[in-house]
């Protein structure tokens, strides 16, 4: 299955290809400091300027975080969990590093298309 990916926005001249492109990815926001051995939340928005549909039909199925080639946690969505209505939406993970450094990446599943990863986002862990 093909893995569709960010482009920066703002280099894309057409409205509906910039909407496209925007309501589909995944960012990965960590929150403060990461240590070693205690709970660190990371936040998955998909969607930044542009929002997502949350239809019977067409909606986010689920996200996943990564840590390079780990799979470290996901969440499943049911149409209809945003109230039927086009939302960002947003998940908190909470995870406990065990290295020095993460290489945080969440993937996106739109059930009309497909997978999108976001930018790969690195974690120093003290």
């Amino acid at each position: 299955m093909k893995i569709n990916r960010y482009q920066d926005i703002s280099e894309v001249e057409k409205e509906a290809k910039k909407d496209y492109i925007d309501r589909h990815s995944a960012f990965v926001h960590p929150q403060g400091d990461a240590k070693k051995g205690e709970k660190f939340k990371v936040k998955v928005k998909v969607g930044d300027e542009y929002l997502h549909p949350d239809d019977f039909d067409h909606y986010v199925a689920w996200i996943q975080l990564w840590d390079g080639e780990t799979q470290l946690a996901q969440v499943n969505m049911n149409a209809g969990a945003l109230g039927n209505a086009p939302s960002q939406l947003e998940v908190d993970f909470y995870i406990v590093p065990t290295k020095s450094k993460m290489k945080l990446t969440a993937h996106a599943y739109c059930t009309k298309h497909g997978i999108w990863e976001s930018d790969e986002v690195v974690v120093t862990v003290a």
